[in-house]
C-alpha cells in the first residue's frame, strides 16, 4: 500500500508538473498561431485556429529582420567568447593564486552587481561617444563619433558587463575543485596558466556553458543601449529592429508574431544544445564541497 502511494504522489506531481510547463509553452504557441492570421483574425477569432497558412508571412518577416538576427548572433558569439575567457581566468586567479589585496578587489567586483545599469547609462554613452576610434571596417561599422554607431559599442559593454557574475560563479567552482589535482600537475612541472587551461577548463563545462548562455540570452534581450547607441541598420540588433519592424506600416500583426518567431529561434538552438550544462553549471556554481 505506501509503495502505490507512493507511486500515486509521484504520478500527480508529474501531471502537476507537466502542466505547468505546457503553461509555460503557452504563450509561445498563440504566438506561432497568430503569426498565421490576419488582423482580422485575430480580433474576431482569437481562440480558433488560423483559416489558411500564410508562408508569405515568414518570408517578409526574414526579408526584413534577417540581418538584425544575423548581427545579434554575430555580436552574442563575440560576447560569449570575451564572457567565457576572461570570467574563467578572472575566476581562476581569485580562487587559486594569492595576491596582496584578493580579497578587497574581489568584494570591489561584486559591488558592480549592486549597481543598476540603466544608471550608468548616461555615462557609459558619453564615455563611448568621446573614446577615440582609429579606423574602421565593415565589419565593425564605419562609426561616426567615437565609438557610436560601431560592434565595438555593443561588445565592449556586454562583455564587461558579463563578467562580474561569471567572475564569482567561476571562482566558487573553482574553489570546490580539489587541491590534489593542481598540485599533482605543479609536481609534474605545470605552469599555472597549464594549470588554468588543463586542469581547471576541462572540468568546467558546465560553468561556462551556463555562462554562455547568460551572456547570449542577455546580448539578445538588451534593446536600450543598442537603440541609444547604434543608429545603422547594417549592424543594429534584433530588439530594436523587431520594434522597427512592427511601426514601420506593418498593418499585419500576424507579420510581426512570425518576426518574433523568427528571432527566437537562435535562442531555441541554444538552448536545447546547452540546457543539460545550463542547469549543471547553476547547481555546481551555487553549492560548494
Amino acid at each position: 500500500m505506501a509503495a502505490d502511494h507512493k507511486r500515486y504522489k509521484r504520478a500527480l506531481v508529474g501531471l502537476i508538473l507537466a502542466g505547468f510547463a505546457l503553461l509555460t509553452l503557452l504563450p509561445f504557441f498563440m504566438t506561432l498561431v497568430m503569426s498565421q492570421k490576419t488582423n482580422g483574425e485575430i480580433l474576431n477569432q482569437f481562440w480558433s485556429l488560423p483559416e489558411q497558412l500564410r508562408p508569405e508571412y515568414y518570408v517578409n518577416a526574414f526579408t526584413f529582420l534577417g540581418v538584425y538576427i544575423g548581427n545579434t548572433v554575430l555580436v552574442g558569439c563575440g560576447t560569449i567568447f570575451g564572457v567565457v575567457f576572461l570570467s574563467s581566468l578572472a575566476g581562476y586567479v581569485f580562487a587559486r593564486i594569492d595576491f596582496a589585496g584578493k580579497k578587497v578587489v574581489f568584494l570591489l567586483i561584486l559591488a558592480l552587481m549592486m549597481i543598476p545599469g540603466i544608471l550608468t547609462l548616461i555615462p557609459a554613452f558619453i564615455w563611448y561617444k568621446e573614446f577615440p576610434l582609429v579606423g574602421g571596417n565593415d565589419w565593425l561599422g564605419q562609426g561616426g563619433t567615437g565609438f557610436l554607431n560601431t560592434r565595438w559599442v555593443l561588445l565592449i559593454p556586454y562583455i564587461a558587463s558579463g563578467q562580474v557574475f561569471g567572475t564569482f560563479l567561476c571562482r566558487s567552482f573553482f574553489e570546490s575543485l580539489p587541491e590534489s589535482l593542481f598540485e599533482a600537475a605543479r609536481i609534474d612541472g605545470a605552469s599555472e596558466f597549464q594549470l588554468y587551461w588543463r586542469v581547471a577548463l576541462p572540468l568546467s563545462q558546465p560553468i561556462l556553458a551556463t555562462l554562455a548562455i547568460l551572456a547570449f540570452v542577455g546580448v539578445y534581450n538588451d534593446y536600450v543601449w543598442p537603440l541609444v547607441t547604434v543608429s545603422s541598420a547594417d549592424i543594429q540588433t534584433f530588439s530594436v529592429g523587431i520594434t522597427l519592424f512592427a511601426g514601420e506600416g506593418n498593418l499585419e500583426p500576424g507579420e510581426t508574431m512570425a518576426g518574433y518567431v523568427l528571432g527566437s529561434l537562435p535562442l531555441i538552438v541554444v538552448f536545447a544544445f546547452g540546457m543539460k550544462y545550463y542547469v549543471a553549471g547553476l547547481t555546481q556554481g551555487a553549492i560548494k564541497g
